[in-house]
């Protein structure tokens, strides 16, 4: 559900050479990653938003569980539940250029389509449902995701990627944050 008329902070992202704790953490950011995406400049205005999120995408990356291709399926699943155009678009990149994710799967993700392969789809409609339901899955959609392969430890790190996608998704609304020139070709729009 999005706001028919959303709301746009004034408040400024953060530039890299940003005095205190926010600009270093820009500052670290970019020269890890060789580049500073825009969400980033928008949660340091907060430093501890950043720095929970970073922690906890990191965290998620290493201790999911879940194949590079199985991170993306949860990322983008909790990204277009939330209608979140930033994280779609970046994520979208990032299942095609990193995790090698196949188009098809991509491209019926973003579509809100059912996936072709099904331990991918069990995993990303238990993902939504988690979203969906805030947490509280039903014992019909644990029982499918757990005939599909997954395990309650995977239950626990669906909800550590909605905790994280959450802060990212939602500090996009909030800014209307600018997709990256990177990112730019994999750009998505929430149906209306």
């Amino acid at each position: 559900m999005t706001t028919a008329d959303p709301y746009v902070t004034d408040l400024q992202p953060l530039a890299p050479d940003a005095e205190g704790p926010g600009g270093e953490l820009l500052r670290a950011v970019q020269g890890k990653m060789g580049m500073l995406p825009n969400m980033y400049r928008g949660m340091a205005v907060i430093p501890g938003l950043l720095a929970t999120y970073l922690d906890g995408y990191n965290r998620f990356r290493v201790e999911s569980g879940f194949t590079p291709a199985e991170q993306e399926v949860v990322f983008l699943a909790i990204s277009r539940f939330h209608g979140c155009h930033y994280c779609m678009a970046a994520h979208s990149f990032v299942a095609d250029a990193m995790s090698k994710v196949p188009p098809d799967i991509t491209d019926a993700l973003r579509a809100g389509r059912p996936l072709p392969d099904p331990k991918l789809e069990a995993l990303r409609a238990f993902t939504h449902h988690m979203v969906e339901s805030r947490g509280t899955p039903g014992r019909a959609e644990t029982a499918a995701f757990h005939a599909a392969g997954y395990s309650d430890r995977h239950i626990l790190a669906i909800i550590l990627a909605i905790a994280t996608k959450t802060m990212s998704n939602f500090t996009n609304h909030l800014f209307d944050t600018e997709v990256d020139a990177a990112f730019a070709h994999r750009t998505w729009q929430a149906a209306a």
